[in-house]
């Protein structure tokens, strides 16, 4: 899973702010970025459980082992294995 540090995220989305303030109001933008912030916690959350759920089906002494890759796949697909531990399924591949 690919995290970025603080300063970076400072940094993108001082960016991202300068770029649209040219283009917006002030007081419009910050709904745009705040916008972005949430989409990024939503795809950092669903990828760390995507990564655990992955880990724990590939472990053959895990509770959770699945030797069957299709049916693996399968789990790894499944909305309620993220919505069970509160994290929204998200798209996997381009929109």
């Amino acid at each position: 899973m690919l995290f970025i540090t603080y300063t970076q995220l400072e940094k993108t989305l001082w960016s991202a702010a300068d770029k649209l303030r040219a283009n917006m109001d002030a007081a419009e933008y910050k709904h745009v970025v705040l916008g972005l912030i949430f989409l990024k916690y939503i795809f950092d959350a669903f990828e760390a459980r995507h990564q655990q759920l992955d880990q724990e089906l590939s472990d053959p002494k895990s509770d959770y082992y699945v030797a069957e890759p299709e049916a693996r796949y399968g789990t790894l697909e499944d909305r309620d294995e993220y919505t069970r531990e509160r994290v929204l399924r998200t798209p996997s591949g381009p929109l």
